[in-house]
């Protein structure tokens, strides 16, 4: 199978497992086989665009999955609703889900973005999936959890609610590059213009 057929097809996606709580609100589940990680990074890199938006209040070097492929991030988009967020209804009982508002590869590399700084997401819940293992550093930390996702496999997702209570940085690259995939859940007040107050 040829590395476009898997990303437009979806073609490989998709590893199987329990969703478990292991830190407060933050919830791990397998989600992506390695094969199919390592074909988004090549993915990314083949569409080239990672940079960093002047707009960003919390810039990054990054590229959007719907500027690689947007029947990618359709397929992601429904992956999400049909078995993450069932997932984690079982601990968010009451969260509903109104689409992603992005799905993004971030690159973490040595005298180019090497960190991030803590931040909350402008999302109802924010996902990551680790792509790749082949690098020191770079963990996302959750101080207040007491949580990092270093001993989180490769293709597997953690979850966790956005804006209040999941302040979140990633510590400084030491060596290697870093790819991982950033999913923010669209806020269901935003849905065809609505403001909330």
């Amino acid at each position: 199978m040829g590395n476009l057929e898997a990303i437009l097809g979806y073609q490989g996606a998709q590893r199987d497992g329990e969703a478990t709580l292991v830190a407060p609100d933050v919830v791990q589940m397998p989600f992506w086989t390695p094969e199919f990680c390592a074909t988004v990074i090549q993915a990314g890199l083949a569409a080239g665009g990672f940079s960093p938006q002047d707009d960003d209040p919390v810039p990054g070097y990054e590229i959007s999955l719907a500027a690689i492929a947007p029947r990618l991030f359709e397929a992601v988009e429904n992956d999400i609703g049909m078995r993450m967020w069932p997932a984690i209804r079982q601990w968010w009982p009451l969260v509903d889900y109104h689409g992603l508002r992005d799905a993004f590869i971030i690159r973490y590399a040595m005298g180019e973005q090497e960190e991030l700084r803590m931040h909350h997401d402008v999302a109802q819940v924010s996902a990551s999936i680790k792509l790749n293992s082949d690098y020191e550093g770079a963990e996302l930390e959750f101080p207040r959890q007491n949580f990092t996702n270093a001993d989180v496999p490769v293709g597997d997702l953690i979850a966790w609610p956005s804006l209040v209570t999941h302040p979140h940085a990633s510590r400084p690259l030491k060596s290697g590059v870093k790819y991982s995939l950033t999913i923010w859940c669209e806020l269901p007040m935003a849905i065809e213009g609505v403001r909330s107050y």
